[in-house]
C-alpha cells in the first residue's frame, strides 16, 4: 500500500494544470510563453487572473490530496513524504514530458495537510521576500530555505536531509531566473512590460 500510494501521489502531482488550462481555453502551450514555466505565476502573466486562480487552486489541491492519502488509509507515515512526491510529480510530470512547474503551489498544499505551522512560517517568508525584493523567484527559493531552517531548529521534525535536497531542487528549478538576474533581464513583479505577454482567450469566460 505504501508504494502504491507514493505512485498515486506522483501521478496526482503530474497533472499539468497550467498546460491543460492554456490549451483548453487559450489554444496555447504556456511553456512557450512568458517565463515558459507551467505554474500559477506564469499563468497570471500570460493567461490572466481567472486562469491563474484556477491553476493555483488545483495545484494546491494536488499537494493536499497527496499528503492526505496516508491519513485516509491509516498509514503510520509522515504525510509530508507523500506531499513532496506530488511536488516532484508537479516539477517533472510524466503527463507533460517531464517539463513541469517550480513546486511552490503544490508544496503549499502538501504543508496545509502535513504541517500547518510550517506552511505559515514558510509562506509568510515567501510573501515577505517578494515584497522586499519584488522578485517572485527569491520568494520561491526562500520557501525551501525556511523549511530547512525550521527542520534544523525543530525538536519534532527530522527531515533535515530531505528539506536540504528540496532547497537545492528549488535553486535548480529557478536557475533560469538566477541567470536572468545576473544578465539584468529578470522582470520584477511590478514590471509594466509583463502585460505584453498576455494572450487573449478562445473562450470569453476567461
Amino acid at each position: 500500500m505504501f508504494w502504491l500510494l507514493l505512485l498515486a501521489s506522483y501521478l496526482i502531482g503530474s497533472i499539468p494544470t497550467a498546460l491543460i488550462v492554456g490549451k483548453l481555453f487559450f489554444g496555447v502551450d504556456i511553456r512557450d510563453h512568458g517565463s515558459k514555466n507551467p505554474g500559477a505565476t506564469n499563468t497570471l502573466r500570460v493567461l490572466g487572473k481567472k486562469s491563474a486562480i484556477l491553476v493555483l487552486l488545483i495545484d494546491l489541491a494536488k499537494g493536499a490530496v497527496a499528503a492526505y492519502l496516508p491519513i485516509y488509509f491509516n498509514l503510520d507515515v509522515d504525510p509530508i513524504y507523500f506531499g513532496l512526491v506530488a511536488v516532484v510529480g508537479h516539477c517533472f510530470p510524466i503527463f507533460a514530458g517531464f517539463r513541469g512547474g517550480k513546486a511552490i503551489a503544490t508544496t503549499a498544499g502538501a504543508l496545509l495537510i502535513a504541517n500547518f505551522p510550517l506552511l505559515v512560517v514558510s509562506y509568510t517568508t515567501f510573501f515577505l521576500v517578494i515584497f522586499l525584493t519584488k522578485y517572485v523567484f527569491f520568494g520561491s527559493i526562500s520557501v525551501g530555505l525556511t523549511m530547512l531552517i525550521y527542520a534544523l531548529i525543530s525538536t519534532k521534525l527530522e527531515l533535515e536531509l530531505i528539506f536540504l535536497l528540496f532547497s537545492l531542487l528549488l535553486i535548480y528549478l529557478h536557475r533560469s531566473n538566477i541567470r536572468n538576474l545576473i544578465l539584468g533581464i529578470e522582470p520584477k513583479i511590478d514590471d509594466k512590460t509583463l502585460i505584453n505577454d498576455r494572450i487573449p482567450p478562445k473562450n470569453s469566460g476567461f
